[in-house]
């Protein structure tokens, strides 16, 4: 069992930066792959990044070059620092874990994700 707890969330204006982090306890496999999902109001969940336990990463066409993943293997930290920040990135942010496949720019489904945290808000202003 994981758990899951995001932070980082918050309200900016276009063009600014947010950071947010997850930080992961329980059993947390290394092989894991870890990542955000994002969901808006009447929106399906979709995915935004991901980072394997090689640390290769997989990006979203809609933020790539904006977004960029990391972990802190030390801290069991899950990162997504959100740069140039538009209205449309405004959503639900979640980050969830599991054994899925998300090597060579490859975005799992949400289906592949039995893990989730309870999400931060992003509202980002025009």
């Amino acid at each position: 069992q994981v758990q899951l707890a995001e932070s980082g969330g918050g309200s900016v204006q276009a063009g600014g930066s947010l950071r947010l982090s997850c930080v992961a306890s329980g059993t947390i496999y290394s092989a894991y792959c870890m990542g955000w999902f994002r969901q808006g109001p009447g929106n399906e969940r979709e995915g935004v990044a991901f980072i394997d336990s090689g640390t290769s990463t997989s990006y979203a066409a809609s933020v790539k070059g904006r977004f960029t993943i990391s972990q802190d293997n030390a801290k069991n930290t899950l990162y997504l620092q959100m740069n140039d920040l538009k209205p449309e990135d405004s959503a639900m942010y979640y980050c969830a874990a599991d054994w899925a496949y998300c090597s060579g720019g490859y975005l799992p489904a949400p289906t592949m994700f039995h893990n989730w945290g309870q999400g931060t808000q992003v509202t980002v202003s025009s």
